[in-house]
């Protein structure tokens, strides 16, 4: 149980290294930013899938 809520709580930090405004002078970053953070939601998100498919399906 202890791994899916990680696994959320990681989802949950990429939606927000998505959406974080840096100040100018940091604003280059932006586009890492976004790539980490999609990285982040897909991988932790087919963990999710799999982890549940797992469940349903047996081991």
């Amino acid at each position: 149980m202890e791994l899916i809520l990680l696994f959320l709580a990681a989802i949950l930090s990429g939606f927000v290294l998505m959406s974080v405004e840096l100040v100018s002078y940091l604003s280059f970053l932006t586009p890492i930013f976004d790539i980490v953070g999609s990285l982040a939601m897909i991988i932790f998100s087919l963990a999710l899938i799999y982890k549940g498919l797992k469940t349903l399906f047996g081991k």
